[in-house]
């Protein structure tokens, strides 16, 4: 080991986090679903999060040691950029699992030699980490999965890569607990969110780049949300396809279009017909260079986070984005939803920064009946 690396970073990839986004599958926990989503032409997310993140730290690669797992438990991808690493785990098996997950971050643990463990996935992997990694040592996550309810996770994996880049810099010294929460996938997949504690831990104390905790359940204000069903049915016209995202609010104008909803997926209405249900990206854009017609979007804020892209609903790639085309991006959120950001902007993270910055900027965002708001949108930093 070279002793002139002054700070020493943890390093837990989940290699197959978030393979389940992109196909409709709602997650990627479990050795079933990932091969399921490999199956349907899912490519792994995690690896490139992580290379996101740690470029904004390599100006201060000479200063840094990593621990880690062999391959692509994060060798790999350090590997890749040139940074220093020490192997703490090898799994016995390409295709690793939950438990590669758990041993990894115990191993690193156990040592206690890191100044922070930095892991990579989703809710569920950060239930992992929760379970075996020693309470008192700090921690961060770079959003890789398709379900990110906890508040262990930076906004973004370039958030995470600067908020490294600040206690590398000396600017971070204090830390703060964050909840670990995740959901029930079978009922995930259902339509039924079932969100709940499962512990805390250290994470480092800079709120403008680690995300508040999301905001669980379903809108309480149903008058409210009934307003906003009845200005986007009245805005229908028969002519328009209209692409509906998930969330408790798009599903408030289902319920009231009297369409069934897929509350975690996307589906498709015509003449305010049901035509396609829980769609995957690939269907999605084929629905729509098939239509004859105009586009339309209807989508909402993600919780407490100020998402609209890029959290929970994958199925809306980058391609698709593009062939909707901003304008007919059509924003639907409560002023409660809203003002629960501060003075924050919503976020586009589609995963493409010139997409990102293109969708950039000022958007109307429907809050009741005849009712708008002008909302600040920024890509990820």
């Amino acid at each position: 080991m070279n002793n002139s690396h002054s700070f020493r970073i943890g390093l837990v990839v989940n290699p197959f986090a978030g393979l389940g986004g992109s196909v409709a599958l709602k997650g990627s926990d479990g050795a079933e679903t990932a091969a399921k989503a490999l199956a349907l032409g899912a490519t792994p997310k995690a690896p490139e999060r992580v290379k996101q993140a740690l470029r904004v730290i390599l100006p201060y690669q000479a200063q840094v040691t990593f621990i880690t797992g062999a391959g692509n438990l994060g060798a790999d991808i350090l590997e890749s950029m040139g940074f220093t690493y020490d192997i703490a785990y090898n799994a016995e098996q390409e295709v690793t699992t939950a438990a590669d997950t758990r041993a990894l971050a115990m191993h690193i643990g156990a040592t206690k030699s890191v100044d922070i463990l930095v892991f990579a996935g989703g809710d569920g992997t950060a239930r992992d980490i929760c379970e075996v990694y020693p309470a008192e040592q700090p921690v961060l996550g770079i959003p890789a999965g398709v379900k990110i309810h906890s508040g262990v996770y930076a906004i973004s994996p370039t958030a995470a890569g600067k908020v490294l880049e600040q206690m590398l810099s000396g600017q971070l010294t204090t830390v703060t607990q964050a909840d670990v929460m995740d959901i029930d996938e079978d009922a995930f997949r259902q339509g039924t969110v079932r969100a709940r504690r499962y512990g805390e831990m250290l994470v480092p104390a800079e709120l403008r780049y680690v995300q508040a905790v999301k905001m669980g359940g379903k809108e309480s204000d149903e008058l409210v949300l009934a307003d906003i069903a009845a200005d986007v049915i009245e805005g229908m016209d028969d002519d328009t396809l209209y692409v509906m995202g998930s969330g408790s609010t798009v599903a408030a104008i289902m319920d009231d279009l009297g369409l069934d909803n897929t509350l975690l997926g996307v589906d498709v209405v015509v003449q305010q017909q049901l035509v396609a249900s829980d769609v995957t990206a690939q269907q999605l854009e084929q629905i729509i260079q098939q239509h004859n017609g105009p586009v339309q979007l209807v989508i909402t804020v993600i919780g407490g986070q100020g998402h609209i892209f890029g959290r929970g609903n994958q199925q809306l790639s980058p391609s698709v984005i593009r062939l909707i085309g901003k304008d007919n991006i059509h924003v639907v959120a409560t002023k409660a939803k809203l003002q629960a950001l501060g003075q924050r902007p919503l976020v586009v993270d589609t995963g493409e920064p010139e997409l990102d910055a293109e969708l950039a900027g000022l958007m109307r965002v429907t809050t009741g009946y005849h009712d708008e708001v002008f909302v600040r949108v920024e890509g990820v930093h």
